[in-house]
């Protein structure tokens, strides 16, 4: 049976890693259950800090309230874990910085485990707000409220600014898939034209034997297959004429030409996917177009104009791709929104201050989703309420605690003073490839991008 477009993203969301779903799973959801031995967990060395754990509404959750409380609480959303019936949370959910600054700051912090795994967006966003409310109950009624999560988190993090505006008073989405279905339609535009790009011919859903007969095949012929000597150290890959056209076409359709990308795309390119190299991305392939809770296929590249070079002039070779490449469209259900779904949309129409990171380099969420994200705040006259910062990582969800706390400092004066902080632009495809694009927010502490292009 085809995986669903989320089971694959999700699979893979915190790990580079592959875990095959037994597809009898999804014919009904797990007993979910509270792992309550990960709920306890230290203060940080010398913090006076008061810890809190416990269950609230199926979900465990921790607190940390620090005895010179400034009367705000910030919730972090955790990113995904898995399809496992337990709830848990790690050790460490975030940097150590982060966690010292929001201490240091007198901010308390909340965390919910959520009441279901998998990529169970409207979950995240049900539970956060609710331990949020249990708050007042456990210690006090916040003055101010603030939200900010990573990867899965991130999406929580987005959709929760659109939908509780009158409890957050800011939010913080980090490497979120905030462009929604641009995501998965980015999926198939890497699969279908390094298909036809190497192959001469493509299809659409892949073959039940894709990865493992016709994915080797691809990389050969675009140069992408890593030597596994010496893949860990960067150096590049052998990539063919082929290769260079679709390296530079999937540099376009992630998010444009821009610093970093070359790192990116070797690194995301040689990385290991279970036990082989550089087959990361080529997993994405093997969807059937469908999402959890909708009945329909939701990609779409009927209207995709394939490009090679930045020459918006169409070349002979862009013509031919243009002509012969699959092109699968959505299905009526696919993109509805019509009754209750997971994951819920997003569209731009915050309430409050948003301030979202993203790597440059991240070519599993790419940054392509920021522009959507930019577009449709635009559409619903929002730019003012959205601030949009590019890292130069090139991992995904690799901020390092300079960043964060960076960003969440300014949103939370933003939010405070009604002052707007400074951003990136991300719509201007100029200003996304000038040579010093991502330099003014990335930091560089805790030893972090070090495979990025330094600034």
């Amino acid at each position: 049976m085809k995986k669903t477009l989320w089971t694959a993203v999700a699979l893979l969301l915190m790990s580079v890693m592959v875990v095959p779903v037994d597809a009898s799973a999804k014919k009904g959801e797990p007993d979910w259950y509270v792992d309550e031995s990960s709920l306890p967990f230290e203060a940080l060395a010398g913090s006076d800090a008061e810890q809190m754990w416990g269950i609230h509404k199926n979900a465990g959750y921790r607190i940390e309230v620090p005895a010179d409380w400034n009367g705000d609480l910030i919730m972090f959303a955790h990113g995904y874990r898995g399809e496992d019936a337990r709830l848990f949370f790690n050790e460490s959910e975030f940097p150590d910085g982060f966690r010292q600054w929001m201490l240091d700051e007198g901010y308390a912090w909340g965390m919910s485990t959520y009441g279901k795994n998998s990529y169970n967006v409207s979950e995240g966003v049900k539970d956060t707000h609710a331990l949020a409310r249990r708050f007042n109950g456990l210690v006090a009624k916040p003055d101010n409220i603030y939200i900010a999560g990573y990867s899965m988190g991130g999406h929580i993090t987005a959709v929760s600014a659109e939908t509780y505006g009158n409890t957050y008073s800011g939010a913080m989405p980090m490497c979120g898939v905030v462009g929604d279905y641009e995501l998965f339609d980015y999926f198939l535009d890497f699969n279908v034209a390094g298909q036809q790009l190497a192959l001469g011919a493509s299809q659409f859903p892949a073959a039940d034997d894709y990865t493992t007969a016709v994915v080797p095949d691809i990389k050969a012929a675009l140069g992408m297959t890593p030597d596994p000597a010496t893949w860990f150290f960067f150096a590049g890959l052998p990539l063919t004429e082929a290769g260079e056209q679709f390296k530079q076409l999937v540099e376009l359709r992630s998010g444009g030409d821009r610093p970093n990308f070359d790192a990116a795309f070797t690194y995301w390119n040689s990385i290991p996917s279970g036990d082989v190299l550089g087959n990361f991305l080529w997993d994405q392939g093997t969807g059937d177009g469908t999402i959890t809770g909708r009945s329909g296929v939701v990609i779409d590249n009927t209207d995709v104009v394939y490009q090679i070079d930045l020459d918006p002039a169409q070349s002979d070779i862009e013509q031919a791709l243009n002509a012969d490449i699959a092109r699968v469209a959505q299905e009526p259900n696919g993109r509805s929104l019509n009754g209750k779904s997971n994951p819920p949309s997003v569209n731009g129409d915050m309430t409050m201050p948003v301030l979202s990171l993203h790597n440059l380099g991240d070519l599993f969420v790419p940054f392509h989703n920021e522009v959507v994200y930019a577009q449709e705040a635009a559409a619903q006259g929002n730019s003012d309420l959205l601030v949009q910062r590019a890292i130069r990582g090139v991992s995904h969800c690799g901020f390092t605690s300079g960043e964060m706390i960076e960003g969440m400092r300014d949103l939370i004066t933003w939010a405070e003073t009604g002052v707007r902080p400074a951003g990136d632009v991300v719509i201007d495809p100029a200003a996304v490839a000038a040579a010093d694009y991502g330099c003014a927010f990335t930091r560089y502490d805790d030893g972090g991008h070090t495979l990025a292009t330094p600034c």
